[in-house]
This record gives C-alpha cells, sequence and structure tokens, in this order.
C-alpha cells in the first residue's frame, strides 16, 4: 500500500508575511478559525462527494481544492487517483484535513496560504476546484484572478457557491440582521449569481457552464440542536452570537431555530435541509 505523503501546513509552512500584515486577511482567518468547522463539514460530506464525481478526475491529473477546510473535496479527489494538494487559511481545519489523510493513507499535499495570494506558479494545475470556500474571500477580484493564473491552460476552474435565495443565504441574512457584516466588503453571496461569476471570471475563461444544485445538510438531531452547533462551531456564526448582547443572542437564536424547522424535510427527529448553490464550471483557454 502506498504510504501517505503530506506537507504540515502547521508544523512546517511559514506564515506568509502579507497575511500577518493585512487586516482584511487576518479578520477572514480569524472567522475560520473560530469553532471547529469540522462538525459543521461531516454534514455535507456526500454531496461534496457528488461534486467531485461529476467532475470524472482521472488518475494523475493535478487538482488544487481552493479553501479546502477539512478536506471535502481533497479527500474523494485523492482516493481516485489525482494529484491533490489542499489549501487553506485556517490552519486548524488544514490539520484536520491532515488526520483524515493520513487515517486513510492518501497522499495529499496541503499548504497553509490565501486564496487571493496563491503561493504556485502560474498554470500549475488542470483542475482547481472551491466548494463554499474561495467565494469568502474578501476581495473577490484578486481570488478570481489568481483561480485563472494557477490554472492550466486548457484546464477548467470548478466553483460551488451558495445563492442569494437558497437556505444558506437565508441564514445569513438572518444573521446579517442581527450581526451586520463590514459594508465595505462585498457579499459573498454574489459569487451565487451568474452576472457575479461572468464580470469576475469571464474574461479570462473560454467557457462559462452554470447549474444549480441542491445540496443537503444532514444531522442525526433535531433544528434545535443544529442551530446550537452552528452557534458553538460554526465560525460565522459564532462570532456573530459572540457580538451580541443577551436579548439579541436569544432572538438570533429564535430566528434560526425557525428557519431550520420551516425547512427541515426529515420526520424522524433528525434534520434534513437542502441549500441550493451555483456550479461554476470555467475552461481557461
Amino acid at each position: 500500500m502506498t504510504p501517505t505523503v503530506y506537507q504540515s501546513a502547521v508544523a512546517d509552512t511559514a506564515p506568509n508575511p502579507t497575511l500577518v500584515a493585512d487586516p482584511i486577511t487576518e479578520r477572514i482567518r480569524a472567522v475560520w478559525t473560530s469553532g471547529d468547522f469540522g462538525r459543521i463539514a461531516k454534514s455535507i460530506e456526500r454531496g461534496a462527494g457528488e461534486f467531485i464525481t461529476r467532475l470524472g478526475l482521472k488518475p494523475g491529473e493535478e487538482v488544487l481544492d481552493v479553501a479546502c477546510g477539512t478536506g471535502n473535496l481533497t479527500l474523494p479527489a485523492a482516493r481516485v487517483g489525482a494529484s491533490v494538494t489542499g489549501l487553506d487559511i485556517a490552519p486548524n481545519l488544514i490539520a484536520q484535513a491532515q488526520r483524515r489523510a493520513v487515517r486513510e493513507r492518501l497522499s495529499i499535499a496541503f499548504d497553509l496560504g490565501d486564496a487571493e495570494e496563491l503561493p504556485y506558479s502560474s498554470g500549475s494545475f488542470q483542475t482547481v476546484v472551491t466548494m463554499f470556500g474561495a467565494m469568502f474571500a474578501g476581495r473577490p477580484e484578486r481570488a478570481a484572478a489568481e483561480l485563472l493564473r494557477v490554472t492550466a491552460a486548457g484546464g477548467r476552474i470548478a466553483m460551488a457557491n451558495w445563492t442569494p435565495g437558497g437556505f444558506i443565504g437565508e441564514m445569513l441574512r438572518t444573521t446579517a440582521a442581527y450581526a451586520p457584516a463590514p459594508t465595505a466588503l462585498p457579499s459573498p453571496l454574489l459569487w451565487g449569481t451568474e452576472d457575479a461569476v461572468r464580470a469576475r471570471l469571464g474574461a479570462g475563461a473560454a467557457s462559462l457552464t452554470f447549474t444549480r444544485r441542491l445540496i443537503a445538510f444532514e444531522f442525526p438531531f433535531g433544528p434545535e440542536q443544529v442551530v446550537n452547533e452552528f452557534r458553538l462551531w460554526y465560525g460565522p456564526t459564532l462570532r456573530a452570537f459572540a457580538s451580541l448582547d443577551e436579548a439579541n443572542r436569544e432572538g438570533l437564536r429564535r430566528d434560526l431555530e425557525q428557519l431550520w424547522t420551516e425547512h427541515n424535510r426529515a420526520t424522524d427527529g433528525t434534520t434534513r435541509v437542502q441549500s441550493e448553490y451555483l456550479e461554476v464550471v470555467a475552461v481557461v483557454p
């Protein structure tokens, strides 16, 4: 059996000075190092695997997962034999992804880094993927330029981006009503609109394909506990609750519980909520 080979983004990779100095990047890093996103990521593993399956990756294909989190795309890509690199801004998430790769004896390289300043040569990857990841970069035009830059000629960029009208779009708006996001930054949900994607990627792509899809959040408990999981472990929700006084925390908790309850399709005491996302495939000339 092939031994696992990976590089430690936590212990062996020196922090990029740009990341330390830039307040927008540091704010985003702080959000995703809060809590434990891995507990939430498990709930959409099935849909992440389906996203990778649709790409039909080939053995040896050079693949980069931008904002890889705990490995929901990197691991299934490596299982089919692709040569996979995962990058994320949060060292705690990289560490979880590494442990998962070790358990499965998968050869995956992991790097600590920023979607707005990818540490790779131009044209390094045949396929660049990102699921609910690069869409949260603070300056989307920089992230878009970097996705295009590191993709080889004839290669492709595959994105999964939450749509404004989907369930997660509703959840983010509900949260923002209590704890508004910084007005200087564009909404990440713009990545879930065809117009914004065309504006950001269109000039550098030979073709763009859009497909609206659904992904299911699946939890083995009811909506009230789901909201508690997000409040404790999902960085954006955790930090929103932390910024509120007691009355507004209670209001946000109540509104989120109502939202999850109304959208829950499970009838056995568990939770199954579907959320729409925009699947984007850009072919680089």
